[in-house]
């Protein structure tokens, strides 16, 4: 089987979802989900219309210099369910790959953010070669780190480097050091 020029852009679709790049016709979509309250409880705060316009660059961004970001995750019948994808990340001062989530919150609760994850990781790994993933979850913030779990991580250390500390969840190998 000859092996593609590049690898495929998104995760394939799972049972309920699909996934594809973001563009600036999501903004809508991406202002409501990152400026909703309960989905943002465990940042800083929620995010702008702006800072939403930046999320979508900044995904732009990742998809063309590594081919993969954040996605977009609809239903089969195409309703917007949230975004989920692979970015690169520092924990305490290592660059890790990290597997995130954020789903709708009327739409929380439904498995959406497990199915979702699972197929990131499984694209990581069957597209990418990537089997070092970690999710870096806010300690307070229990579903995210249910959702973790079920699909393999385990609590592997804490990111000490921002302004709070972050729990950090992982593959067996995916051991963050603290310390730079």
């Amino acid at each position: 089987m000859p092996v593609p020029s590049s690898p495929p852009l998104t995760p394939p679709p799972t049972a309920r979802l699909t996934f594809r790049q973001m563009t600036v016709a999501d903004l809508d979509d991406m202002a409501s989900l990152l400026g909703d309250p309960a989905v943002m409880e465990y940042y800083p705060r929620p995010k702008t219309r702006d800072e939403a316009q930046r999320w979508i660059d900044w995904n732009t961004t990742n998809y063309a210099e590594h081919g993969y970001g954040l996605w977009i995750v609809e239903t089969t019948a195409g309703d917007f369910v949230g975004d989920c994808g692979l970015t690169w990340q520092s924990v305490n001062g290592q660059r890790m790959l990290e597997v995130g989530y954020h789903v709708r919150r009327e739409l929380q609760g439904r498995g959406y953010a497990t199915e979702a994850a699972a197929a990131c990781c499984d694209f990581a790994r069957d597209a990418l070669g990537l089997t070092d993933l970690v999710a870096i979850i806010h300690p307070a913030n229990v579903a995210s780190q249910r959702v973790a779990e079920k699909i393999g991580l385990r609590y592997v250390g804490d990111d000490l480097d921002g302004s709070i500390v972050r729990s950090v969840y992982g593959t067996a190998t995916s051991r963050p050091q603290h310390g730079h």
